[in-house]
């Protein structure tokens, strides 16, 4: 039912401060970003190191639902988590075999399916589960280009392996020239 956590998103009342404390200072790299005007909020994903993502939600308008939510809170706080699924339509009928409620049920667009589970049906936590492709919100940097699942640099004392990696992204790996030789011996016996 589950592939994974996809992201964790903040909302925040000082979006520039937010972006400049993710971006600047901790590295995160910009991917998506948009402006949902009739729910009257933007939304921005970062990608944190390989394969971590964020992202930030802060309100565009008075009547957005995020304002209730920053009420009694100074900064802000976690909203949610996203956890991808595989198939939105199984993990729906899993939920519903297993009685735990779910709201806002969306399966219209091609590339995003989700619903939601209440946080007192979550031991208090937001869970949104999403159907959608992995690289969709990604910046292309953190994606390898073409249609290789991999790519390979040298370095003074190996190298560095990129593979693509199922949830979107890639996962990275330094070798030792000692360990390239040993990966090499193992791949030559497959062939």
């Amino acid at each position: 039912m589950i592939a994974r956590i996809d992201h964790v998103s903040i909302v925040v009342k000082n979006y520039d401060n937010a972006l400049n404390f993710f971006q600047n200072i901790l590295g995160g790299i910009p991917g998506a970003q948009g402006v949902e005007r009739d729910q009257e909020y933007l939304w921005k994903i970062l990608s944190l190191g390989d394969l971590s993502r964020i992202e930030l939600l802060t309100p565009t308008g008075k009547r957005s639902f995020l304002e209730k939510f920053l009420e009694n809170r100074d900064n802000g706080g976690v909203h949610h988590i996203n956890i991808q699924t595989p198939d939105i339509y199984r993990a729906r009928e899993i939920l519903e075999r297993h009685h735990i409620p779910y709201f806002d049920f969306h399966d219209s667009g091609p590339s995003w399916k989700e619903l939601f589970i209440h946080p007192r049906d979550a031991f208090g936590v937001l869970i949104q589960i999403a159907e959608f492709p992995p690289d969709l919100f990604l910046h292309d940097s953190v994606k390898l280009a073409g249609k290789r699942k991999w790519s390979v640099s040298q370095s003074e004392n190996g190298c560095t392996v990129r593979f693509v990696h199922p949830g979107g992204g890639t996962a990275a790996i330094a070798l030792t020239k000692a360990e390239v030789r040993a990966l090499a011996s193992d791949l030559n016996q497959i062939l």
